[in-house]
């Protein structure tokens, strides 16, 4: 017995001393990315010193107060210089990344394709404009890593296809911005560079999983960025950070293909082999210069690096037309009660459209509480999140991440016998729909093409209820305003507002109409949501303390009307600035 006790004592203290020096490697290959990281900042900031001393006269703040049209015109006339306009940004970008950590790296060679654009033939549609991308869009040469320690000794072999069309277009990728751990989540924050904070407020997220995108961008470090959306990671940050944000149809603008693709392995099986596709987009400050980027992006070279995507430029009529809109409405989709801010901003925007000559139609959105457990969930986590843990192999889970990566670790068993005991208690909500929704799992293949024949059901049912309502485009909430830091693990399923149309893979768009005022932080305080469970009062504390923070609405339009969704965009933007 005590020969037996010697060996279990000694094969615990193995296991035990196995997992610390495995922490240990672990560790090692965080702070070499993270030194890496910091070499990358100072030997940028000793080119813009260098720079500054060249070129002393600068307006600095003349340059990054022009809208992006008016820049690219500048540019094209040769009044300011691709190289000033360049330098501008990566100083004021260096200054906002120490406020709120929103870049992962510069990327050195933004000095050669400055060299490059200056012998095109042809100045393209985005000549000379610094661009920001998102830390998994492939970049030749760097990492695409997901916020993942497996990811650390992957370099991109080649730029993605959507680089290389902005580059054709004359555009400068100069920095890569911070992502959530694996992706999943709607906040910034992964254990290898850290939380990225909101430049409006720092005790608030930007939002995610676009959100460095959404932190620079806002701080004024970048005038354009690409961000990718899978629930919401365009269109949350761009509503926590008061920018504009386009999710397109997701086979519109595409990756391209092999190693270009931009993430690990793991990471790319779960964005792109997915019945509820991944849609790469534009974010900035105001919705023509969303525009401008779709336009430039809809070329030849995207449609003939990449046959997948369907050749279809952009429409300018449609974009610039004036024709008054029939527009869909609701405040609220029955699933989660948004905060009442975000519902004022819905009314008071379907007023202003309303005056403005157009068309206003009540809707209500079929069946949300099932797209969301049933069809939107049920996809992510079909086999029972295996995929998904997967990409912690190697890794230390992020604190904002493990509950959800403790509920897909549980056995099976106790999994099913959980849902059972759960389901009835319909009040647990906050337990209800956080982890039991996620146990949702497809036992077999004919259960996950049944799956599969239930989103294209429900795409069905949602077209015909639009179509028999004649309706142009649809105006709806958004989640927000910004979260406090911590909040987004605490409330997965909060995200119902954007998911639904990445389930119906519509084009989505985010303008921000408004700011938290006093009366709405008084309101909020009588807030009880659906029935002032646990969950309702943590959506409270995530949201309080906010006044002076963005106020959004989303824009809707049917699949393949990107330009009719900016349309109504613009419209929004304009009376609510007028406003």
């Amino acid at each position: 017995t005590s020969a037996a006790l010697a060996l279990l004592s000694g094969s615990v203290a193995a296991v035990v001393v196995w997992k610390w020096l495995g922490k240990k490697v672990i560790q090692k290959k965080m702070e070499e990315a993270r030194r890496t990281r910091d070499e990358g900042m100072k030997k940028m900031a000793k080119a813009v010193q260098q720079f500054r001393e060249q070129v002393p006269s600068v307006q600095t703040d003349a340059i990054l107060s022009l809208p992006l049209l008016e820049l690219t015109g500048r540019l094209r006339e040769g009044s300011l210089s691709p190289r000033t306009v360049l330098y501008t940004y990566l100083e004021k970008a260096l200054e906002v990344t120490q406020q709120t950590n929103c870049l992962r790296h510069f990327i050195p060679e933004c000095e050669e394709q400055l060299q490059e654009i200056q012998g095109h033939k042809e100045k393209g549609l985005l000549y000379g404009i610094p661009v920001s991308i998102k830390d998994h869009i492939g970049h030749k040469g760097h990492l695409a890593t997901c916020g993942l320690v497996q990811c650390l000794g992957t370099v991109m072999e080649e730029d993605s296809v959507l680089v290389k069309v902005l580059k054709r277009q004359g555009a400068i990728p100069f920095a890569m911005t911070n992502v959530p751990q694996s992706l999943f989540s709607y906040d910034c924050s992964n254990l290898i560079f850290g939380q990225t904070l909101n430049p409006l407020n720092h005790q608030k997220s930007p939002g995610g999983s676009s959100g460095g995108e959404g932190a620079l961008i806002a701080g004024g470090g970048s005038i354009l960025g690409i961000g990718s959306d899978m629930g919401g990671s365009i269109r949350l940050p761009s509503s926590f950070c008061g920018l504009c944000g386009l999710k397109p149809t997701a086979e519109r603008l595409r990756w391209g293909g092999g190693p270009a693709v931009g993430t690990s392995a793991h990471c790319g099986c779960l964005l792109l082999s997915h019945p509820v596709p991944c849609a790469l987009g534009p974010m900035a400050r105001d919705v023509d210069s969303l525009a401008l980027c779709m336009k430039a992006l809809l070329c030849q070279e995207m449609f003939q690096l990449d046959p997948s995507v369907p050749p279809i430029p952009f429409n300018e009529e449609v974009y610039s037309s004036s024709t008054p809109l029939r527009v869909g409405y609701y405040d609220t989709d029955g699933y989660f009660p948004l905060p009442p801010c975000m519902r004022r901003a819905v009314k008071e925007t379907r007023s202003a459209l309303q005056a403005a000559g157009h068309q206003l139609v009540s809707f209500s959105p079929p069946r949300i509480p099932y797209v969301m457990t049933e069809l939107f969930l049920k996809t992510f986590f079909a086999d029972g999140g295996r995929a998904w843990l997967d990409v912690f192999t190697g890794d230390i889970v992020d604190p904002g991440l493990k509950p959800q990566v403790n509920s897909c670790k549980m056995p099976r068993l106790v999994k099913k016998l959980l849902a059972l005991l759960l389901k009835p208690l319909q009040f647990l909500l906050l337990v209800k729909l956080k982890d039991v929704a996620m146990i949702s799992t497809c036992r077999s293949v004919k259960e996950m093409w049944n799956h599969h024949h239930q989103i294209q059901v429900y795409r069905s049912q949602f077209i015909t209820q639009w179509k028999e309502l004649q309706l142009d485009v649809m105006l709806c909430p958004i989640l927000g305003p910004a979260f406090t830091l911590g909040y987004p693990g605490k409330l997965l399923t909060a995200i119902s507002s954007t998911m639904l149309y990445n389930v119906l893979n519509f084009p989505a768009g985010v303008v921000p109409v408004s700011t938290v005022t006093e009366a709405d932080e008084e309101e909020l305080k009588l807030y009880q949501g659906c029935c002032d469970d646990p969950w309702d009062r943590t959506l409270k504390q995530a949201v309080s303390g906010a006044v002076g923070m963005p106020v959004a609405v989303q824009c809707v339009a049917l699949p393949w009307q990107e330009e009719l969704c900016l349309r109504f965009m613009k419209e929004v933007e304009t009376l609510s600035r007028g406003k």
